[in-house]
């Protein structure tokens, strides 16, 4: 499969970096999507003010209260966007809330690993398993995908030429773990047409990668985007970064 279609897009932490960035790429890609779900846990707060702005300016962008670590609110949100689609499937889902926490192997506490942990796997799984028969697909109906973000930090492979720079210890141990569910998702979803991949964005300049990165958000996304779209079933399960070269595990 190629030229992956998206009609309808779920995005978690949209109201601030990444994104936010993937739902204003979505909005002014050639054919955005009839429904673009915006998800942030406080959508009435300061920081989700822009996307409020877009929501009054555009249709298509629906905006969705969801703390991916709260079963109850991730559900509540299922409610909220099915009454959107109408029946119809939801496309993509975009696991894009995450957080990052600077510790190393002295600093590191238990109640930041469990915080980390929390929301950057715990979420995931729950808001996958949430939505997933939004997602299923009639065979010969088209394909989903669900989309991690990742991050090359939770390679084990390259861990050596970054660790004595970079150890952020819960973050790292978050990422491996969340490759390792997207690649379960890529095996159990498979029979419902369910593509599942992680993408490392790269190091982006956003409030969690700081001034001294090398990407914008803008070329980051655009990228990704570029990803996203070209989706083939023969991804499913793997890990890759920003421009589609395979990252090892």
């Amino acid at each position: 499969m190629s030229d992956f279609k998206i009609q309808s897009v779920l995005i978690t932490g949209s109201s601030r970096g990444l994104g936010l960035e993937f739902v204003q790429q979505f909005l002014t890609s050639p054919n955005p999507p009839q429904k673009i779900f915006a998800a942030c846990r406080n959508p009435d707060g300061p920081q989700s003010q822009v996307l409020k702005n877009l929501s009054e300016k555009h249709q298509n962008v629906i905006v969705v209260k969801m703390d991916v670590t709260d079963p109850s609110s991730v559900n509540e949100s299922v409610k909220e966007v099915e009454k959107h689609l109408n029946g119809k499937p939801l496309d993509l889902l975009l696991n894009n809330a995450g957080i990052l926490s600077h510790t190393n192997l002295e600093s590191q506490t238990s109640e930041d690993m469990m915080n980390v942990y929390n929301i950057n796997v715990v979420g995931p799984m729950l808001v996958t398993q949430a939505y997933h028969r939004l997602m299923k697909r009639a065979e010969g109906t088209g394909k989903s995908a669900i989309v991690h973000i990742s991050a090359v930090l939770g390679s084990l492979a390259d861990l050596p030429s970054l660790f004595s720079h970079y150890q952020v210890i819960s973050y790292r141990c978050s990422k491996a773990a969340l490759n390792m569910l997207s690649r379960c998702h890529s095996l159990a979803y498979k029979q419902d047409g369910i593509i599942s991949i992680a993408i490392h964005p790269g190091w982006v300049k956003t409030d969690m990668g700081g001034d001294q990165a090398p990407l914008t958000k803008e070329d980051s996304i655009g990228a990704v985007m570029k990803v996203i779209y070209s989706l083939s079933e023969e991804q499913s399960g793997t890990f890759v970064d920003w421009e589609g070269k395979s990252i090892p595990w």
